[in-house]
């Protein structure tokens, strides 16, 4: 019987034994009593002798109200309780899982703090990596997450970082070589990339710049010089080529990145090579690609001669290059978005310690929380709907054997105008066939004087003061005088809308040729009486709204004539 029901005091574990004492809310060590226990505290203790009579004794005392009392400790020596007692044991499995949780809440804890503090420390190191320098008044102020982002991207030809002495011009001071003004829509759907040919003769307009002692100096500004000494010539720094880009295109970015040689090298080994694809054999001896026909992951030393090839690929010129280069970047952007890097804690954290390294930014993104948050912004981009494209330009007419181009006046202006606009260069979205003709039918038919146009404005979502200001512009400028404010709408609508009775139909043609309004915009209805109690449209400005005299018609997917594109989603191959 003792072998059987008495358990040897070497042999417990003391992590079985650690129960919550009720009275004092703490774990107490409580090693299994060695002889039979009241269950009631007290001086006298069973013993053998008397076992018969103090089990009834037992079952005769009422239980007290509130918790059970815990028996008290036994001393070291003492008889074990028989083997009946261990019925009660099942509380000691329970007192073990409250065990366990304790150790595992502590330890995660202690973990908890640990990460935090290496990721602080982290942080931190991420912050020092950052270089940046004065935007100089020259940008925004800095992306909103409101509002459209014009992000500019400049990559210089300056040789720095081992290796890349066979590139670009000895002694460089470091051009806009290769420059990209990346326009994200505002509601994110989509974007365009814009690139600007460094042998693009225009205007660098005087700029006010920060110098390494803290001092502003102006750099005066040249005429019809090629675009790329916007940047380096003459001490200017990239704040110069922000305001070039201004003058330009009529766009003022909100930031700009600037990355050299090495920056496209260590990138790419960040993220395990990019895939880029050639239509036929290369072997160009001034940018040192060697690739055969077909599909290649390249990196390193490979993308840098990739990205700086242009003798080998279609006519041979810088505007050959831009499209490579396009190439490569939709191949990036393909193996950012992809799962492989996504879910690769390893690549994500090594994309951040080389990216915050190779790249210079303006002094409004000047931490990793602002980069953060840019990248938030960027990720939220499908790659269909990122569409490439190029300043439309035509050989320079003052040369005999042309080398810079000039703009194309016939349809760079339209190309601006576009991204001022917000207006993608792809479809997002496309209508079904019946819907878009009846949607087109309604600009369709006779259209009113503007002077018997009769319409109430509401702001329904654009910026503040735009009813007014859209007021002002159709009474001044368009003769509509039947026009008043009505206010702010009940709610905020994405799309500017214009409801109108039957009878109306022509005024609401009327103001949306004014306007520049989409047959879809046009929400047939009922009127509404204006101030002064006659029958009046409806205008609602929506999210959409870019200002008086700015034309609301979606031409999503539409560009003008000879303006080439592609998407990033596509792999190409170059030709």
């Amino acid at each position: 019987m003792d072998a059987q029901g008495r358990g040897r005091a070497d042999n417990i574990d003391p992590a079985d034994q650690w129960v919550l004492n009720p009275n004092t809310g703490e774990y107490e060590l409580r090693l299994t009593p060695s002889t039979p226990q009241s269950a009631v505290p007290g001086p006298r203790r069973a013993t053998a002798q008397n076992r018969s009579v103090a089990a009834p004794e037992r079952e005769t005392v009422p239980k007290s109200p509130g918790p059970e009392v815990p028996p008290p400790r036994r001393r070291r020596g003492a008889p074990e309780e028989p083997p009946a007692r261990r019925g009660r044991r099942p509380v000691k499995k329970k007192a073990k899982t409250k065990k366990v949780l304790m150790w595992t809440g502590g330890g995660l804890a202690f973990v908890l703090v640990a990460v935090s503090a290496a990721g602080y420390l982290y942080i931190k190191h991420l912050n020092d990596n950052i270089t940046a320098v004065s935007d100089d008044g020259a940008s925004t102020g800095g992306f909103s997450k409101g509002k459209a982002i014009n992000l500019l991207v400049i990559g210089t030809d300056k040789r720095t970082g081992a290796g890349n002495e066979g590139y670009g011009d000895a002694g460089s001071v470091g051009h806009a070589d290769t420059t990209i003004l990346l326009h994200v829509s505002k509601d994110r759907s989509n974007a365009t990339a814009l690139s600007i040919p460094r042998d693009l003769i225009t205007d660098v307009p005087d700029c006010p710049t920060t110098q390494s002692d803290g001092s502003s100096k102006v750099i005066p500004g040249t005429t019809s010089v090629r675009f790329n000494t916007s940047l380096g010539q003459d001490g200017r720094t990239p704040s110069c080529t922000v305001r070039t880009v201004t003058e330009l295109t009529g766009i003022q970015p909100d930031d700009f990145m600037v990355a050299d040689f090495n920056a496209v090298k260590t990138l790419t080994d960040a993220v395990g090579g990019v895939e880029v694809c050639l239509a036929k054999d290369i072997d160009d001896s001034d940018s040192h690609l060697k690739l055969s026909k077909g599909t290649h992951n390249i990196s390193g030393e490979q993308a840098l001669a990739f990205v700086r090839t242009r003798h080998s690929v279609g006519f041979g010129g810088d505007l050959s290059r831009i499209t490579l280069q396009q190439q490569f970047l939709s191949a990036l952007m393909r193996k950012l978005k992809s799962n492989s890097t996504l879910t690769s804690p390893s690549k994500m954290l090594k994309l951040a310690e080389t990216g915050t390294k190779a790249l210079t930014v303006d002094d409004n993104l000047d931490s990793i929380g602002k980069l953060k948050d840019l990248g938030l912004e960027l990720g939220k981009l499908n790659p269909k709907n990122l569409t490439f494209t190029t300043v439309p330009v035509v050989d320079n007419p003052a040369e005999k054997t042309p080398v810079t181009v000039v703009l194309n006046n016939s349809t760079a202006p339209q190309v601006f105008s576009l991204i001022k606009s917000d207006t993608s260069f792809t479809a997002v979205k496309k209508e079904a066939a019946k819907e878009k003709a009846a949607v087109a039918a309604r600009l369709k038919g006779t259209k009113s004087a503007a002077s018997a146009v009769r319409v109430r404005i509401l702001n329904g979502g654009a910026d503040a003061g735009s009813a007014q200001e859209t007021l002002t512009w159709l009474q001044n400028d368009e003769g509509v005088l039947k026009s008043e404010n009505a206010g702010n709408a009940p709610a905020n609508l994405a799309k500017t809308t214009l409801e109108y009775a039957p009878d109306q139909a022509d005024q609401a043609r009327r103001l949306a040729d004014i306007m520049g309004l989409s047959g879809s915009a046009l929400k047939p209805g009922k009127s509404v009486q204006n101030s002064q109690g006659l029958p009046a449209m409806t205008l609602t400005l929506g999210k959409d709204f870019k200002g008086a005299g700015v034309p609301l018609t979606s031409t999503a997917g539409s560009t003008p004539e000879g303006v080439q594109k592609s998407t990033a989603d596509k792999v190409e191959c170059a030709k």
